[in-house]
């Protein structure tokens, strides 16, 4: 992973000086920049400070002070179930993609707030996204994950309270196009991000997860040339954690599993 320490921040926009809130906007900006044309005013990438409010942010820094990557998730505060944790944005800079870093700035963004949060019972978890790779992962390591060829069946009232609350209240916060539908039939937004930065082709190899039936299973509910994206809803729980570091067997569909070490996919 090379010499990184992984700086931890909870809503920054809260608990820093206006300075640092700044600098920290600034490096993820500069990381940011390595994976974009163009960086998205978006997320902790936005220039207004008060967009830090509700973020829980992993930074990879070198002994230099530069940055190598960033995790950036979104607390969505939902009537009924308490802050849903939105999985976010991850970026990695070309340079400091070896060794693991996106899996442990992922990891540790949400092991860390679990513990401090809510190390005893469920932190309900959201993910939109068209990668496949972001996809497979959050299947194959959360619980009761929906849409999934590994966890629930069907949505359960929770998992389409989360979704309906998404779509009503946080589409600028996941960065969901106001003209975007839900088809809640499948938990896919239509057009979310046609014609943005963040819109992938159903043939670049780069995006695909390493298991190909994960790939062929959420390949299906999208058409990539539209612009669409998955939704998912799950949870995840510190005993989560522990299930996932028993099981060694080799993954298949249907066999339930456990917590993720990767979340999303270097961008």
């Amino acid at each position: 992973m090379g010499d990184y320490r992984v700086e931890f921040y909870y809503r920054p926009g809260l608990t820093r000086s206006q300075h640092e809130c700044a600098e920290l906007i600034r490096d993820c900006r500069a990381v940011a920049a390595t994976c974009f044309a163009k960086v998205p005013d978006y997320q902790c990438l936005s220039d207004d400070p008060r967009e830090l409010e509700d973020k829980v942010i992993t930074v990879a820094r070198a002994a230099d002070g530069s940055v190598g990557g960033f995790c950036s998730a979104v607390l969505l505060p939902v009537y009924g179930i308490g802050e849903v944790f939105h999985l976010g944005l991850t970026c990695v800079a070309p340079f400091a993609r070896s060794g693991g870093l996106t899996h442990k700035l992922t990891a540790s963004v949400l092991t860390q707030y679990v513990l401090r949060h809510n190390p005893f019972g469920k932190t309900w978890i959201s993910n939109v996204a068209c990668v496949l790779s972001s996809l497979g992962n959050v299947a194959t390591y959360f619980e009761d994950v929906y849409p999934s060829p590994l966890g629930a069946t069907a949505p359960t009232a929770k998992h389409i309270q989360i979704a309906k609350a998404i779509n009503l209240y946080y589409r600028k916060k996941v960065y969901i196009r106001e003209d975007a539908e839900l088809d809640l039939d499948n938990f896919v937004f239509r057009r979310s991000v046609a014609g943005t930065v963040f819109q992938k082709s159903a043939n670049d190899a780069r995006y695909r997860h390493r298991h190909d039936w994960l790939n062929q299973y959420y390949a299906r509910l999208m058409q990539f040339d539209q612009g669409d994206e998955v939704l998912q809803i799950g949870y995840v729980t510190l005993l989560t954690a522990v299930k996932h570091k028993l099981k060694r067997q080799p993954l298949r569909p249907q066999q339930t599993t456990g917590f993720a070490e990767a979340i999303a996919p270097a961008i």
